[in-house]
């Protein structure tokens, strides 16, 4: 472990600019569209990111050829001569990742089997691939749970079907849309996730040729199509990092730029980052003018002095506060004057990072009680998924392990905003979110170095 440390010597404000690439969110899935192609597909601004890697090595291993193209961050997808992958081979990427699952209806699409492996992610709550598997097997496919993965089939093709998701699932929402837009017939899906991410997959398949129609009250209507070709396709920015960094930003009363951030895709997120005291300015592309080369827009966060307020917020599905913009916001609020309470109504154990933050000084405690009004699924379960955050509280350092991504990165914000060294365990972690995060803070002035 000694090489996946991360020595931070804290109470610097973060001060600069960064850049934020394609959402980690929606570039995996579209890597993975580009299986449905008979034409090659462009995918610009892509991450070096850990999930990005294993989703092109998947690809590789089914026959897909994967090249950079001529711009920097661009990736280029040949499935001309897609394949069957044997199971030992894709088995080297079981436990690394949940996208292997979405692999399923493009597979069944193309070769009438799929095999996925075990399935890794992160443990924030169990996040079960059942609505997954009921989706395929309505389409028609046949499912054979096996020690070493799933083996899928489709003897008599996929068809098209009406299906009702028990929660709008981001997961089993990106499942339906990539198997229903080349399934035999209309595929009504109910209760549907809406997330921007979403949005912009359908915007990919429809580029490809799909027939998609996104209705009110969260239904979208698949008319599937007997063939696909490829697409070319540059994603919106990552809202997660970018609120990251803006929380990095309040945290260490600094002041961060984020070049390719969208207002539109984060504007409940600002909304509670303005209303706890934090400022920031949206910064429109101007484009190149007499001579003068343009310049990108994004978003400038600061902390404008004076103290934070205190706020009540609770995560929620599009459009509602995202559960991956708590983590890292709530090292923040721990410098706010008063009683913050978060209601995490999305993953029932996203809350154990808290108990690190409590090490370094912070006074949080969590409860199972639901301290909010949204409905939750939790309630009457023994999941602690409220936290009550007293401050404004001196952080110090410590020594953390990281147990999941956004977690990972909130620990590092901590160390960032905490007085003294921190030795921060498991940060290559930050990796399969973060693209470059530790030349992102070298650029921001932190004081951090590998061992």
């Amino acid at each position: 472990m000694t090489d996946d440390v991360l020595v931070v010597h804290g109470g610097t404000p973060l001060e600069g600019r960064i850049r934020v690439r394609g959402a980690k969110n929606l570039v995996s899935k579209a890597m993975v569209a580009a299986l449905l192609g008979d034409t090659p597909s462009r995918l610009f601004d892509v991450p070096r990111i850990r999930d990005v890697e294993v989703v092109r090595g998947l690809l590789g291993l089914h026959g897909v050829k994967v090249s950079d193209g001529v711009e920097e961050g661009e990736l280029v997808f040949d499935p001309t001569n897609v394949e069957s992958a044997s199971t030992d081979q894709i088995n080297v990427h079981a436990g690394s990742s949940r996208i292997p699952i979405l692999f399923c209806g493009p597979l069944l699409h193309r070769l009438g089997h799929a095999f996925i492996p075990d399935l890794g992610g992160c443990h924030i709550g169990p996040r079960p691939i059942d609505f997954h598997l009921q989706a395929l097997r309505e389409f028609g496919a046949t499912v054979e749970k096996t020690p070493e993965g799933l083996h899928l089939s489709a003897p008599n093709g996929l068809h098209g079907t009406k299906f009702a998701l028990p929660y709008p699932s981001v997961g089993a929402t990106e499942q339906v849309l990539l198997t229903a837009v080349m399934a035999e017939g209309v595929t009504e899906l109910r209760n549907a996730a809406v997330e921007p991410e979403i949005i912009d997959l359908i915007c990919v398949l429809q580029k490809m040729g799909a027939i998609i129609k996104v209705h009110t009250d969260r239904v979208i209507e698949i008319q599937g199509v007997k063939k696909l070709h490829g697409y070319t396709h540059r994603p919106i920015p990552d809202r997660i990092e970018a609120a990251s960094w803006a929380a990095a930003a309040l945290a260490t009363r600094g002041h961060v730029e984020v070049l390719g951030a969208q207002q539109a895709d984060m504007m409940t997120f600002l909304n509670i980052f303005r209303s706890v005291g934090g400022e920031y300015e949206v910064t429109d592309l101007r484009p190149p003018r007499g001579g003068s080369p343009g310049q990108e827009g994004g978003i400038r966060f600061w902390h404008p002095g004076g103290e934070l307020n205190a706020v009540a917020l609770e995560t929620d599905v599009h459009p509602g506060f995202m559960t991956d913009w708590q983590q890292p916001l709530v090292v923040a609020l721990t410098q706010a004057r008063g009683l913050s309470i978060v209601h995490e109504t999305v993953y029932e154990q996203r809350l154990g990072y808290t108990e690190a933050l409590n090490t370094m000084g912070a006074n949080i405690q969590v409860y199972r009680d639901c301290l909010g009004g949204t409905p939750c699924r939790f309630g009457r379960r023994n999941f602690k998924h409220s936290a009550v955050i007293a401050g404004p509280s001196k952080l110090h350092a410590a020594d953390l392990v990281i147990p999941d991504l956004r977690a990972g990165f909130s620990h590092l914000i901590a160390a960032l905003a905490a007085e003294g060294t921190s030795r921060v365990y498991g940060v290559d972690l930050i990796n399969r979110g973060y693209e470059d995060f530790e030349a992102k803070l070298a650029d921001l002035g932190a004081h951090v170095e590998r061992p």
